[in-house]
Protein backbone atom coordinates (compact mmCIF):
# COMPACT_ATOMS: atom_id res chain seq x y z
CA UNK A 1 0.00 0.00 0.00
CA UNK A 2 1.44 3.63 -0.59
CA UNK A 3 0.67 6.86 1.05
CA UNK A 4 -3.04 8.36 1.55
CA UNK A 5 -3.13 11.13 -0.69
CA UNK A 6 -5.89 14.06 -0.62
CA UNK A 7 -7.01 16.04 -3.87
CA UNK A 8 -9.20 19.14 -4.07
CA UNK A 9 -10.13 19.91 -7.40
CA UNK A 10 -12.16 22.89 -8.89
CA UNK A 11 -15.68 22.75 -9.60
CA UNK A 12 -16.43 20.38 -12.65
CA UNK A 13 -18.99 21.75 -15.29
CA UNK A 14 -22.65 21.84 -14.15
CA UNK A 15 -24.76 18.72 -16.13
CA UNK A 16 -28.03 20.30 -16.41
CA UNK A 17 -29.48 17.26 -18.52
CA UNK A 18 -28.29 15.12 -15.36
CA UNK A 19 -29.63 17.35 -13.12
CA UNK A 20 -33.21 17.37 -14.30
CA UNK A 21 -33.13 13.50 -14.58
CA UNK A 22 -31.95 13.29 -10.84
CA UNK A 23 -34.92 15.42 -10.25
CA UNK A 24 -37.52 13.68 -12.09
CA UNK A 25 -37.65 16.07 -15.03
CA UNK A 26 -38.30 14.10 -18.08
CA UNK A 27 -39.45 17.22 -20.01
CA UNK A 28 -40.38 21.04 -20.34
CA UNK A 29 -36.87 22.02 -18.72
CA UNK A 30 -37.39 25.42 -19.31
CA UNK A 31 -40.31 25.31 -16.82
CA UNK A 32 -37.72 24.89 -13.98
CA UNK A 33 -34.05 26.61 -15.17
CA UNK A 34 -35.07 29.68 -13.28
CA UNK A 35 -35.20 28.13 -10.13
CA UNK A 36 -32.38 25.65 -10.71
CA UNK A 37 -30.34 28.45 -11.72
CA UNK A 38 -31.22 30.14 -8.46
CA UNK A 39 -30.09 26.96 -6.61
CA UNK A 40 -26.22 26.94 -8.43
CA UNK A 41 -25.94 30.51 -7.48
CA UNK A 42 -26.80 30.01 -4.02
CA UNK A 43 -25.07 26.91 -3.89
CA UNK A 44 -22.15 26.64 -5.72
CA UNK A 45 -19.73 28.92 -3.87
CA UNK A 46 -20.50 26.95 -0.95
CA UNK A 47 -19.14 23.46 -2.05
CA UNK A 48 -15.51 21.69 -2.13
CA UNK A 49 -15.02 18.66 -3.41
CA UNK A 50 -12.66 16.19 -2.13
CA UNK A 51 -10.97 13.32 -2.67
CA UNK A 52 -9.21 10.83 -0.37
CA UNK A 53 -7.20 7.94 -1.45
CA UNK A 54 -4.65 5.38 -1.75
CA UNK A 55 -3.31 2.28 -3.73
CA UNK A 56 -3.49 -1.09 -2.73
CA UNK A 57 -2.45 -4.66 -3.93
CA UNK A 58 -5.25 -7.32 -4.75
CA UNK A 59 -5.14 -10.52 -4.94
CA UNK A 60 -8.17 -12.49 -5.93
CA UNK A 61 -9.48 -16.41 -5.67
CA UNK A 62 -12.52 -17.04 -6.36
CA UNK A 63 -15.31 -14.92 -5.15
CA UNK A 64 -12.54 -13.48 -2.35
CA UNK A 65 -10.66 -10.05 -2.75
CA UNK A 66 -8.04 -9.76 -0.55
CA UNK A 67 -6.43 -5.83 -0.50
CA UNK A 68 -3.78 -6.59 2.09
CA UNK A 69 -5.61 -4.33 4.47
CA UNK A 70 -8.82 -5.95 4.40
CA UNK A 71 -10.67 -9.02 2.70
CA UNK A 72 -13.91 -9.50 1.69
CA UNK A 73 -16.47 -11.78 -0.40
CA UNK A 74 -18.24 -10.93 -3.43
CA UNK A 75 -18.74 -12.29 -6.97
CA UNK A 76 -19.67 -9.11 -8.22
CA UNK A 77 -16.47 -7.22 -7.17
CA UNK A 78 -14.50 -10.12 -8.73
CA UNK A 79 -16.08 -9.68 -11.94
CA UNK A 80 -14.86 -6.03 -11.64
CA UNK A 81 -11.51 -6.28 -10.55
CA UNK A 82 -10.94 -9.38 -12.49
CA UNK A 83 -7.12 -9.07 -14.35
CA UNK A 84 -6.21 -6.44 -11.70
CA UNK A 85 -3.27 -6.78 -9.32
CA UNK A 86 -3.57 -3.44 -7.87
CA UNK A 87 -6.61 -1.30 -6.82
CA UNK A 88 -7.55 2.40 -5.80
CA UNK A 89 -9.33 2.91 -2.23
CA UNK A 90 -11.28 6.15 -2.04
CA UNK A 91 -13.79 8.37 -0.62
CA UNK A 92 -15.18 11.65 -1.86
CA UNK A 93 -17.44 14.42 -0.80
CA UNK A 94 -18.28 17.64 -1.91
CA UNK A 95 -19.43 19.21 1.64
CA UNK A 96 -22.08 20.01 4.04
CA UNK A 97 -23.07 22.86 2.97
CA UNK A 98 -25.50 21.35 0.83
CA UNK A 99 -26.88 19.02 3.39
CA UNK A 100 -27.99 22.00 5.14
CA UNK A 101 -29.53 24.20 2.46
CA UNK A 102 -31.83 20.70 2.13
CA UNK A 103 -32.45 21.15 5.48
CA UNK A 104 -33.61 24.56 5.26
CA UNK A 105 -35.28 24.14 1.78
CA UNK A 106 -37.27 20.87 3.20
CA UNK A 107 -39.57 23.90 5.12
CA UNK A 108 -39.62 26.48 3.41
CA UNK A 109 -39.76 24.99 -0.48
CA UNK A 110 -39.57 21.74 -1.03
CA UNK A 111 -39.50 22.51 -4.70
CA UNK A 112 -36.08 23.86 -4.02
CA UNK A 113 -35.44 21.38 -1.12
CA UNK A 114 -35.70 18.57 -4.33
CA UNK A 115 -33.29 20.66 -6.77
CA UNK A 116 -30.46 20.61 -3.91
CA UNK A 117 -30.89 17.34 -3.73
CA UNK A 118 -30.30 16.79 -7.58
CA UNK A 119 -27.87 19.02 -7.63
CA UNK A 120 -25.99 17.20 -4.93
CA UNK A 121 -25.90 13.94 -6.68
CA UNK A 122 -25.10 15.59 -10.12
CA UNK A 123 -22.14 17.53 -7.99
CA UNK A 124 -20.54 13.71 -6.29
CA UNK A 125 -20.86 11.69 -9.60
CA UNK A 126 -19.12 14.71 -11.28
CA UNK A 127 -16.42 14.88 -8.75
CA UNK A 128 -16.21 10.91 -9.12
CA UNK A 129 -15.70 11.11 -12.66
CA UNK A 130 -13.06 13.96 -12.46
CA UNK A 131 -10.98 11.73 -10.40
CA UNK A 132 -11.72 8.16 -12.27
CA UNK A 133 -10.28 10.38 -15.19
CA UNK A 134 -7.24 11.10 -13.27
CA UNK A 135 -6.61 7.66 -12.39
CA UNK A 136 -6.98 6.64 -15.78
CA UNK A 137 -4.70 9.21 -16.93
CA UNK A 138 -2.10 8.27 -14.60
CA UNK A 139 -2.46 4.39 -15.15
CA UNK A 140 -2.41 4.72 -18.68
CA UNK A 141 1.28 6.43 -18.28
CA UNK A 142 2.48 3.41 -16.35
CA UNK A 143 1.38 1.19 -19.28
CA UNK A 144 -1.96 0.24 -17.32
CA UNK A 145 -5.76 0.56 -17.55
CA UNK A 146 -8.35 1.37 -15.24
CA UNK A 147 -11.54 -0.59 -14.50
CA UNK A 148 -14.99 1.24 -13.99
CA UNK A 149 -15.23 2.05 -9.96
CA UNK A 150 -17.34 -0.20 -7.78
CA UNK A 151 -18.71 1.11 -4.69
CA UNK A 152 -20.19 -1.10 -1.68
CA UNK A 153 -23.39 -1.78 -1.84
CA UNK A 154 -23.28 -2.75 -6.06
CA UNK A 155 -24.67 -6.10 -6.21
CA UNK A 156 -23.51 -8.35 -3.99
CA UNK A 157 -20.33 -5.75 -2.57
CA UNK A 158 -21.28 -5.73 1.22
CA UNK A 159 -22.17 -2.29 2.30
CA UNK A 160 -20.28 -2.94 5.37
CA UNK A 161 -17.12 -3.11 3.88
CA UNK A 162 -17.78 0.57 4.28
CA UNK A 163 -16.28 0.25 7.46
CA UNK A 164 -12.98 -1.31 6.26
CA UNK A 165 -12.75 1.82 3.64
CA UNK A 166 -13.13 4.54 6.49
CA UNK A 167 -10.76 2.73 8.55
CA UNK A 168 -8.04 2.96 6.06
CA UNK A 169 -8.48 6.28 4.44
CA UNK A 170 -8.56 8.44 7.95
CA UNK A 171 -12.41 9.87 6.39
CA UNK A 172 -13.01 11.54 9.26
CA UNK A 173 -9.57 13.91 9.39
CA UNK A 174 -8.62 13.76 6.22
CA UNK A 175 -11.78 15.26 4.73
CA UNK A 176 -13.90 15.66 7.65
CA UNK A 177 -16.17 12.63 6.33
CA UNK A 178 -18.03 10.45 8.70
CA UNK A 179 -19.97 6.86 8.88
CA UNK A 180 -22.76 6.44 11.49
CA UNK A 181 -23.74 3.08 12.80
CA UNK A 182 -26.40 2.75 10.17
CA UNK A 183 -23.46 2.95 7.57
CA UNK A 184 -24.96 6.76 6.30
CA UNK A 185 -22.10 9.12 5.56
CA UNK A 186 -22.47 12.61 6.31
CA UNK A 187 -21.96 14.55 4.30
CA UNK A 188 -24.54 12.74 2.16
CA UNK A 189 -23.48 13.64 -1.13
CA UNK A 190 -20.17 11.30 -0.62
CA UNK A 191 -19.15 8.64 -2.41
CA UNK A 192 -16.01 5.43 -1.55
CA UNK A 193 -15.70 3.27 -3.88
CA UNK A 194 -12.95 1.20 -5.31
CA UNK A 195 -11.15 1.68 -8.96
CA UNK A 196 -9.61 -1.61 -10.14
CA UNK A 197 -5.50 -1.61 -12.09
CA UNK A 198 -4.53 -4.31 -14.52
CA UNK A 199 -1.43 -4.39 -16.89
CA UNK A 200 -1.79 -3.30 -20.36
CA UNK A 201 -1.75 -6.51 -22.62
CA UNK A 202 -0.45 -6.65 -26.62
CA UNK A 203 -1.87 -9.27 -27.54
CA UNK A 204 -5.79 -9.54 -26.83
CA UNK A 205 -6.05 -13.11 -27.62
CA UNK A 206 -4.25 -13.54 -23.90
CA UNK A 207 -6.13 -11.07 -22.32
CA UNK A 208 -8.00 -12.50 -19.27
CA UNK A 209 -9.34 -9.34 -17.93
CA UNK A 210 -12.46 -8.88 -18.82
CA UNK A 211 -14.97 -9.40 -21.90
CA UNK A 212 -14.04 -8.58 -25.24
CA UNK A 213 -17.10 -6.01 -25.40
CA UNK A 214 -15.68 -4.00 -22.01
CA UNK A 215 -12.20 -4.47 -21.72
CA UNK A 216 -9.76 -1.47 -20.52
CA UNK A 217 -7.32 -2.24 -22.94
CA UNK A 218 -10.15 -0.89 -25.89
CA UNK A 219 -10.67 2.20 -24.32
Amino acid sequence: MDGLHIKTYNSPPYNVNEIMRYAGVKDNYENYLDILNECIDEISEKLTYKVCFCRVSVSICDDKVDFGFSVTHSVDLTKNLNGCDNAIIFSATIGIELDRAIAKYSVVSPIKALFFQAIGAERIESLCDVFNDDAERTSFSENKYTRPRFSPGYGDFSLDFQKEIFRLLDCPRKIGLTLNDSLLMSPSKSVTGIIGIGNMVTNLTNCHSCSKTDCGFRK
